[in-house]
């Protein structure tokens, strides 16, 4: 079954791959004997839904195998188990918890060479979090040598490559390192060159845009962001096709980019039908396995079946048989019932899923594509002022896309709603920012309905969101109260205000109103306010 697996998987057939690595798993038990094949198979499993966006699914189907980590007989396999949790939090934005899981990875590693490797991750998480020092702290010492992979000899050069990269970048963005960030991309693009490999080019090529795009070499800037394009286009890499076409976009002259923004538009509109179908035929490859699981149980409770029958006959137990079948068919019944309204149910939630997910598509990418077609049709891109325009609505575009996936990630409106709301909501408290929470333990959270709060849930992390990019605020205040079976909630903080700042106006409160007119509520706010931001919204619960 394994070498199947693997046997799909290196031809890209990765719904296959995902099946018979599912088989794989079933077939280990006892678990604890066969640790290595289903630790193993798990770990597979989870790569290959974290390369589709699944993240909640593969975190579920982790953490299975969490409790025989230390059955295995191979490092490997707890390294890459915790290695995987922590790609799967850094891909959802949770960059403490990643660090926590390339921690225990780190101290489980062996080999020089995967530590470095993991070290250079977690360097990684750094740069997300914007802390440059404390990468390049990382990495400096690693990139000194040339550490050598002895099993698979090939992998040294591609590691080296990524940390110089990763290098690069830290001493980009941390500034008042020009020649450093530049020895760094240029023996990083040598090393990736001499591996044939253009999905690894991609990055090379962006590092050096992104350099010449901070020091102003605009010539540069765009040879090297038509580079990272058309390798992007010979790995068939569409998301970083799309990505590398937006900063072409940015590089190049107005002419041209008119025209490589009505390829961005169809690139966009193909990624998001794929996606959708990919997810669909992960789905149900996720299905037909939890289906097969289901179908080898009845098989074994029917061959025990058989044999109590036998056995039954024997012994002329006419009492006993009775009371048997009796006992098993109410667990059938009861078996096929809950089987049944588990089925219904999730096609039902896949229903509401994707019905959700196309409404959001439309009402909140249709029109910033309308508007920036009209703008680049009737505007003159030469100017200044309307060429930042287009970049803005350029980097909305992307951002949004960007952030459906996370937008549509898991939210509990269980009893744990209350504590994960206030968990969101302290994730922006800061030493320099203070946030007040009035009258939210009055609140009768379990009369309220599921959508609602997770409505509640998503406003208010785009609320404390703006305030933390924009209005350098020191306290926000959040009050919520009952009025007549409405809900009010009350938003301020003292920031800069938003009587000069029109753009958070139109882009960053675009997605609370949006939200909010969903369920029915109204939203008033202070467009003309010097000291501060304040706003409340109001929805029936």
């Amino acid at each position: 079954m394994q070498k199947k697996a693997y046997a799909f998987w290196d031809s890209g057939k990765n719904d296959s791959a995902l099946f018979y690595f599912n088989k794989t798993k079933l077939l280990c038990e006892p678990k604890a004997d066969y640790a290595d094949y289903y630790v193993g198979s798990i770990n597979n499993i989870v790569e290959i839904l974290q390369q589709n966006g699944d993240y909640y699914e593969a975190e579920t189907t982790l953490i299975k195998a969490f409790p025989y980590l230390e059955k295995t007989t191979n490092v490997k396999y707890p390294v890459n188990a915790y290695t995987f949790m922590a790609y799967n939090y850094l891909y959802t934005y949770d960059y403490e918890k990643a660090l926590y899981y390339h921690k225990k990875a780190l101290k489980k590693a062996v080999s020089t060479f995967r530590k470095a490797r993991i070290l250079s991750e977690i360097a990684f998480v750094y740069m997300h979090q914007k802390k440059y020092q404390e990468a390049i702290d990382l990495l400096e010492p690693i990139a000194r040598y040339k550490i050598v992979d002895k099993i698979t000899p090939s992998n040294t050069d591609v590691q080296r490559a990524a940390i110089l990269y990763n290098l690069g970048l830290s001493y980009l963005y941390r500034g008042n390192h020009k020649k450093s960030a530049f020895k760094c991309f240029d023996e990083s693009l040598k090393l990736t060159l001499t591996l044939n490999d253009e999905y690894e080019l991609i990055g090379n090529y962006h590092a050096f845009y992104k350099y010449y795009l901070k020091y102003n070499n605009p010539e540069l800037k765009k040879r090297y962001a038509e580079k990272a394009y058309y390798c992007a286009k010979k790995a068939k890499s569409a998301t970083n096709e799309i990505n590398m076409l937006a900063q072409l976009i940015e590089a190049d002259s107005p002419e041209n980019s008119k025209k490589h923004w009505k390829v961005y538009i169809r690139m966009v509109d193909s990624l998001i039908v794929s996606r959708k179908k990919a997810k669909n035929q992960f789905a149900d490859a996720i299905y037909n396995s939890k289906k097969d699981k289901e179908e080898n149980l009845e098989l074994k409770t029917q061959k025990a079946e058989k044999e109590l029958q036998l056995e039954r006959q024997k012994n002329r137990n006419i009492i006993l048989y009775i009371s048997i079948v009796f006992v098993l068919s109410a667990f059938l019944f009861l078996f096929f019932r809950l089987s049944k309204k588990g089925k219904k149910e999730k096609n039902e939630a896949i229903y509401m899923s994707e019905t959700r997910i196309s409404k959001k598509l439309d009402a909140e990418l249709a029109n910033d594509l309308y508007q920036t077609i009209n703008l680049i049709q009737k505007g003159n891109l030469e100017q200044n002022e309307n060429k930042d325009q287009l970049l803005n609505s350029l980097e909305n575009i992307y951002l949004k896309t960007r952030n459906i996936s996370k937008e549509n990630s898991f939210i509990t409106t269980n009893e744990n709603y209350i504590s994960e709301l206030k968990e969101m909501i302290s994730g922006y408290k800061t030493d320099k920012v203070n946030i007040i929470l009035n009258g939210f333990d009055a609140i009768r959270w379990n009369e309220i309905e599921k959508n609602k709060k997770i409505i509640l849930y998503r406003v208010l992390q785009e609320l404390f969101l703006n305030m933390k990019k924009h209005s350098q605020a020191s306290l926000a205040s959040t009050t919520f109260k009952i009025n007549e079976k409405n809900l009010i909630v009350t938003y301020a903080d003292n920031g800069t205000g938003t009587k000069n700042n029109n753009f958070i106006l139109k882009n960053g409160l675009q997605n609370v109103e949006s939200r909010i007119k969903t369920i029915n509520g109204t939203i008033t706010f202070d467009k003309n306010s010097d000291n501060g931001f304040k706003l409340s919204f109001t929805f029936p619960i």
